[in-house]
């Protein structure tokens, strides 16, 4: 069980895009922070890009230097989970939309986390009991879901299942809170939770338009612009998102329900065959490699 022990250390498994911003907010909000991969490259990229986004964030007014630099001394970056873990109070978790993957880390990380430390998954759409029943602390495993880019992003869905306890949520809650987010906390778990169901929702029928041919998807997403006031439409947002993410979110979530609804739309399929995963590969739904 939890004790009152505040917040010191917080591990974040994970040196993508996803893991990397939110070892920058933690760092950013005062917490000493590890970011941890598997090898020395990804850390090396994760480290480059966001001194170098935040450092532009200092040109344009948007940050301090000061803060900036504090930060930079409380982000470490390491290939050394379990020594990491080992010293922890808080665990978020930020690989692969893969169960059996969540599954091994989770028990890993069970084995060599002190007693009090929660842990988290920042998954999108894995429910966290199917992780929790790998560790022998279920009551102390949530979903704490960041949204991308997570820098800018202000919410963060918190998720419990059957067994996370209350102190783990309001833990959590607290947590998120003093990062800056906006915290919408579920009553119970469900398969993409709320935002993500909302979002699937207008997807599920842009992606229904273009198979009737109705309309292309650059006004498809005009028409999410300029008529319901979106910040992008949905096939922009794939692209950022990456539709290698959307694709592994989609089977994930057929895994989860076995309901062939969920299974991945035969054109992101494709685009994922094909490599075109959106911005970070130059092409998706759109070229990028002009832009």
């Amino acid at each position: 069980m939890r004790t009152a022990a505040p917040i010191e250390h917080i591990t974040v498994l994970g040196a993508g895009t996803m893991g990397s911003q939110i070892a920058a907010i933690c760092a950013l909000s005062g917490y000493r922070t590890t970011l941890v991969d598997i090898a020395d490259a990804p850390l090396d990229q994760a480290k480059d890009l966001l001194w170098t986004r935040l450092e532009r964030d200092v040109d344009k007014g948007r940050r301090c230097a000061k803060e900036v630099a504090a930060a930079q001394a409380k982000l470490q970056f390491a290939t050394d989970r379990d020594a990491v873990v080992a010293s922890t109070d808080f665990v978020i978790e930020a690989a692969v939309e893969d169960l059996a993957i969540k599954r091994q880390i989770f028990a890993s990380l069970d084995a060599v986390a002190p007693a009090h430390a929660i842990l988290a998954t920042n998954s999108s759409n894995i429910v966290s009991s199917q992780i929790a029943s790998a560790t022998g602390r279920p009551d102390e495993v949530c979903n704490m879901h960041f949204f991308n880019p997570a820098l800018v992003m202000k919410c963060v869905e918190i998720v419990p299942h059957e067994l996370t306890s209350l102190q783990t949520m309001e833990c959590t809650r607290i947590l998120a809170e003093s990062l800056g987010k906006e915290v919408v906390q579920l009553n119970r778990e469900i398969p993409g939770f709320v935002a993500n169901r909302l979002l699937n929702a207008l997807r599920k029928e842009a992606l229904n338009l273009i198979d009737q041919d109705i309309a292309s998807p650059a006004d498809i997403d005009k028409a999410a612009r300029d008529a319901l006031g979106h910040p992008m439409g949905p096939f922009e947002l794939m692209d950022l998102v990456g539709l290698d993410v959307v694709y592994l979110i989609r089977l994930a979530e057929y895994e989860q329900t076995r309901d062939e609804a969920s299974l991945p739309h035969p054109q992101i399929q494709q685009l994922y065959e094909e490599g075109r995963f959106g911005r970070k590969s130059g092409r998706g739904w759109y070229d990028y490699a002009s832009a």
